[in-house]
């Protein structure tokens, strides 16, 4: 009787321990509508977020976080678009929202606690913002035709 019960206990704790997300971990969500779209990424660290949200065909990203705690977002609504962020270092946020046709957006950060956050609309623009150090703050809106 106490040998079972030994083992009823323990594996209840194995099984809720396996189910358990740790408190440092990673996390990814991606959503997805439309035709051909792919998402891909990398994250060495914790408390790193990707999110992303791709309606429409042919739409591109990639993320790739290296440190601790960084937030990379990218909405794109449309056909074709690309984005990419390279965070490197602790804090950094990086956001980018294309609407429209043919937008290219490349972020790379390194170093802490910076931002950068743009939106594009139209047709064929391209951005690429690169921050160095720490505390940077970059924000750009453009529309293209």
């Amino acid at each position: 009787m106490i040998r079972t019960s030994f083992i009823a206990i323990a594996l209840a704790a194995l099984t809720g321990a396996a189910t358990m997300v740790p408190a440092h971990a990673n996390d990814v969500t991606i959503e997805q509508y439309g035709w051909s779209n792919q998402s891909g990424g990398a994250q060495n660290g914790y408390h790193n977020r990707i999110r992303v949200y791709q309606d429409g065909d042919y739409n591109r990203m990639n993320s790739h976080q290296r440190g601790y705690n960084n937030l990379s977002a990218i909405g794109q609504r449309g056909y074709n678009h690309y984005a990419s962020t390279y965070q490197t270092g602790n804090g950094n946020v990086a956001g980018v929202g294309q609407f429209g046709a043919n937008q290219t957006a490349v972020m790379t950060q390194d170093g802490n606690g910076n931002i950068t956050a743009g939106v594009q609309i139209g047709n064929g623009c391209n951005a690429n913002v690169r921050q160095a150090g720490n505390g940077n703050v970059a924000a750009f809106v453009q529309t293209c035709d």
